[in-house]
């Protein structure tokens, strides 16, 4: 979903609220340039709930007056959809819904008008201004604010950089979750994996399949990741066991594969106490 776009549809006058609320809805499915809208006039029916030829009727009508043009076509289920664009030059040019601004001539050596006073007691006038003066003394923030503006270090800024950088959003938020997860126990660097994970399996998806940071960080979506990061490197931990495993074996059978063995493999057999420097030098290999 584009902000971007949303905006500039909202601040302009289509002509009708069916029009209105069909260009709302393709706006919610924009990138920031209008493009890669990509969904059925029945989709756009169910979710506007307004009539099947009342949808089809604006769709042309956005066609055939360059708000909208067509950039493709996507294989879906029923065969395929069509791929559309909204044309942010056309949208500009439409008539603003903002009021006129009013013209009240020039005031010279303005006078303050005194506020209302409110009801009176005993004939006693209330207080002369109200109390929202800019020296109005603010409550001191809450702990829970204070411990959350204290999360800003170089750790968690470097984990949230590679977070997809458009859909960044409420950095103290994210930079809060991230601190909690490594207080809980979360590795920074596991942690860093993962994000780089979702920002690989999400490039080149529109900026509307992409979660915003503060939500995925507050759901734990980074949980499904690391799992997978954890089972990787167990996997990795128990292929290199096996693998010196079977190196001890050759050297305890004098197995002709021995002559393959490296030197840096043999030192690491001797110290992991799989083997001795004896069974090494039986086996034709330099201890």
């Amino acid at each position: 979903m584009s902000w971007r776009i949303a905006n500039e549809c909202a601040e302009r006058r289509f002509g009708s609220a069916a029009r209105k609320q069909i260009i709302m809805f393709l706006a919610d499915k924009a990138s920031d340039d209008g493009s890669g809208i990509w969904c059925s006039k029945g989709t756009i029916q169910r979710h506007t709930e307004l009539s099947e030829s009342t949808v089809k009727r604006t769709i042309i009508d956005f066609l055939r007056e360059g708000i909208l043009i067509e950039t493709g076509r996507r294989n879906c289920k029923n065969g395929y959809t069509v791929i559309y664009r909204i044309v942010l030059e056309r949208v500009a040019a439409m008539e603003t819904t903002a009021e006129p601004d009013i013209e009240t001539g020039v005031t010279v050596n303005p006078v303050r008008p005194e506020p209302g006073t409110g009801s009176t007691v005993a004939g006693v006038r209330g207080s002369l201004w109200t109390p929202n003066l800019p020296k109005t003394i603010h409550k001191p923030p809450t702990r829970r604010r204070e411990a959350t503006e204290e999360v800003e270090d170089l750790e968690s800024e470097k984990i949230l950089a590679t977070y997809p950088q458009d859909r960044i959003r409420d950095r103290r938020t994210c930079l809060f979750q991230i601190a909690a997860a490594v207080k809980a126990g979360v590795a920074p660097d596991d942690l860093l994996k993962a994000v780089k994970t979702y920002a690989a399996e999400t490039e080149g998806y529109t900026r509307s399949k992409i979660c915003f940071s503060d939500n995925w960080f507050k759901m734990r979506r980074w949980e499904k990741r690391l799992a997978q990061i954890q089972a990787d490197r167990e996997k990795a931990r128990e292929a290199e066991v096996n693998g010196r495993t079977r190196l001890a074996s050759w050297i305890h059978e004098r197995h002709p594969m021995c002559r393959h063995i490296t030197n840096r493999q043999i030192e690491d057999l001797i110290l992991s106490k799989q083997v001795t420097p004896e069974q090494v030098c039986a086996a034709g290999l330099q201890a």
